[in-house]
């Protein structure tokens, strides 16, 4: 029996985990080792410093956060994370130095196409992105009435960025963020006049466009104003957690209709209230995706390291312990009366996935939940692959 996405029994089905499938004589062997294995791509992590793990990770491909952050307090007492044009030009040559130096595990992402090729060298493409446009300084505008003028979005590109973010939690010039949303859930922090005229440059240059962190209007602006696919290349659904860095409906099923991809992340505070997380609630995560934004919408992201989180993989995933490091930085917005800051986190990690095999780990979990063969491969990486093609040419 196949899984169909919008099946209310598969919760029940869930826990009796696989006993089933391996009685299946299709489920041979030889038949496994026939088959090559489906394509692994994560939607945000960084560059290990164990080149080790990026073999253990099992990954085709994976998009990697090289920016660098100034610390910023803020006015409100809140603090920001900018990402200035010098240390992103810096942390780019330097990422590109790592790739280059490890030659039999990373391939540059440049292209989409660059999967495969890696995938056929044994290797794992990566594709450097940045969080936060802050990088743009300039005000990109032409002289002489041409085209504008973007001298550091050119020099980044040239250097290998593929993937820009356009905001990091606050907003900025260009776009509205998330933690703005002073309780109208981001339907007052749109996307800017120089916002639209970076999306359209992002568009030229064809780098891919990531709305992960932006306040919703800003994501339903990008979207209605982009010639391109966009992603949310981490986050998750308000549907289980009423959050602001959670993702309304609206914003799932539009990404979904712009044929862009929502890459559900590993922060089990954003995942779930229950006072424990599961593998369920991932599950439930990525069932949910595809039931509003349709199965080519769904995918994986992490926004931890390939391994895990460190600090709790240093706690043998305690999260009452792991969950301390969290809560001044969720206190300090409580008091800004941001939505969902009034629920305290009591987790941060689902245990069973934090962990440097999570990618094989969740493609087991979507078996034993019945999911489809085929809607698995767009989970674990061909969504990904797809609008990597699209876009990245």
């Amino acid at each position: 029996m196949t899984h169909k996405v919008c099946n209310p029994t598969r919760r029940n089905i869930i826990k009796g985990l696989g006993a089933a499938t391996l009685l299946s004589p299709l489920c041979t062997l030889s038949a496994w080792a026939a088959k090559p294995r489906r394509i692994y791509i994560d939607g945000l992590s960084f560059l290990p410093s164990n080149i080790a793990d990026v073999k253990a990770s099992k990954l085709d491909g994976f998009i990697a956060d090289i920016s660098a952050i100034e610390t910023i307090e803020q006015s409100d007492g809140t603090q920001n994370y900018k990402r200035t044009y010098q240390a992103c030009i810096n942390s780019i040559k330097q990422a590109a130095n790592t790739v280059s130096a490890n030659p039999d595990t990373y391939l540059q992402g440049l292209t989409g196409a660059d999967i495969d090729k890696a995938r056929a060298q044994q290797r794992t493409a990566v594709y450097f992105q940045i969080q936060g446009a802050d990088c743009v300084e300039s005000d990109g505008i032409s002289t002489n009435g041409d085209l504008p003028l973007w001298p550091q979005l050119d020099s980044l590109h040239q250097h290998g960025l593929r993937v820009l973010q356009l905001t990091h939690h606050y907003g900025n010039r260009f776009a509205g963020g998330a933690l703005d949303n002073d309780g109208h859930q981001g339907l007052n922090n749109p996307l800017t006049p120089a916002g639209r005229a970076l999306v359209a440059e992002l568009n030229r240059k064809n780098i891919l466009i990531d709305v992960s962190h932006a306040s919703e209007q800003t994501a339903l602006d990008t979207i209605k104003v982009s010639q391109s696919p966009i992603v949310l290349s981490h986050g998750a659904a308000r549907h289980f957690v009423n959050h602001a860095r959670c993702s309304s409906d609206e914003v799932i099923r539009a990404i979904g209709d712009n044929g862009g991809v929502f890459g559900v992340f590993m922060m089990s505070f954003w995942l779930t209230n229950k006072p424990v997380p599961t593998i369920e609630d991932y599950i439930n995560q990525l069932e949910y995706i595809a039931k509003i934004g349709g199965v080519d919408c769904v995918a994986i992201a992490n926004d931890f390291p390939l391994r895990g989180q460190e600090n709790l993989l240093a706690l043998e995933n305690n999260n009452n312990e792991g969950v301390k490091e969290y809560l001044d930085w969720w206190h300090s917005l409580q008091s800004k009366n941001v939505l969902g800051f009034d629920v305290e986190p009591k987790h941060v990690v689902i245990p069973e996935f934090n962990h440097i095999d999570r990618m094989s780990r969740i493609d087991d979990a979507l078996k034993k939940a019945r999911f489809k063969s085929s809607d698995r491969d767009r989970f674990m990486g061909g969504n990904w692959q797809r609008v990597m093609k699209k876009v990245l040419i």
